[in-house]
């Protein structure tokens, strides 16, 4: 594959580009569960601690798959922003809902970048985000992944006049 595309065309270069990305989220996702952690109620503490574990392993997955592809893997940042502040149980489990929903969201950028085994490996990730998110938010989206369209699609149909 010296074209640098994979057997279904895709670029070597964009896949990378989606593994940094994913890289990336699931740094902030471990940044995040350490958040939800110190302020989830007891009933939740070993579901975020579950959580937790899964994030930092596919982080370490991944840091290899970007070697793998001759890349140089992303570091964490010292710190993330959250995206609102998280005092209490009820906020960090949604904060818990929007960290998966947002590593949802690169699985599924991955998933159609890469090829192959790493096609079936993004995917299943993302159905393990897509499920987490379920978990925290006690119900499911249509199409996990896409909660940026989801929030869109209840936007009347047509213009008000």
């Amino acid at each position: 594959m010296s074209d640098g595309k994979g057997s279904d065309g895709t670029s070597k270069d964009a896949e990378l580009k989606a593994l940094q990305a994913v890289l990336g989220a699931e740094h902030a996702a471990v940044y995040g569960y350490g958040v939800v952690g110190g302020r989830i109620g007891d009933k939740r503490r070993a579901e975020a601690r579950t959580a937790y574990d899964a994030h930092r392993a596919r982080r370490d997955e991944l840091q290899r798959a970007v070697r793998d592809l001759g890349g140089e893997p992303q570091a964490a940042d010292a710190a993330y922003s959250l995206p609102f502040p998280v005092p209490d149980s009820a906020a960090a489990v949604r904060l818990a809902t929007d960290l998966e929903d947002r590593v949802a969201g690169v699985y599924s950028d991955l998933v159609r970048a890469a090829s192959g085994a790493r096609r079936g490996s993004a995917a299943h990730a993302l159905r393990e985000a897509a499920v987490r998110a379920a978990r925290w938010r006690g119900g499911s989206v249509a199409f996990p992944g896409l909660a940026e369209r989801s929030a869109s699609s209840s936007a009347p149909a047509t213009p008000k006049a």
